[in-house]
């Protein structure tokens, strides 16, 4: 019975790693993404570049990291909404109407997640 329990652990703790690993690449991806898109971030009525969006977004990632077990659970904590406000983030691209950040994140982590 031992050796089953210590594999059944090892099995479940391989599966943990890597779905960490996971989570941790689809968001570096998303973060990557903001940075480096032409769109305006806006946030609390004010529109930021995709670097300076990117700053914020991580620094809020930080705060919510032990929150954080998904790429969703980052969008929902870190890159959906104001913490003070609550007003929602938008997304300004050239030639689109606005769109809530979270849904624009969440097409591309669809997207990203095809190709993987």
């Amino acid at each position: 019975m031992n050796f089953i329990n210590k594999l059944f652990g090892c099995v479940l703790l391989s599966i943990s790693v890597s779905s960490f690993a996971n989570t941790e690449t689809e968001i570096q991806h998303l973060l990557d993404y903001v940075a480096t898109t032409t769109c305006q971030y806006e946030r609390n009525g004010d529109l930021h570049a995709g670097l300076d969006a990117k700053n914020h977004i991580n620094r809020k990632y930080e705060h919510y990291k032990d929150d954080i077990h998904s790429a969703e659970d980052f969008i929902k904590y870190s890159a959906t909404q104001s913490t003070m406000t609550k007003k929602k983030y938008k997304i300004h691209c050239e030639n689109s109407p606005a769109e809530y950040s979270s849904d624009w994140l969440l097409e591309e982590l669809h997207r990203y997640r095809k190709t993987e």
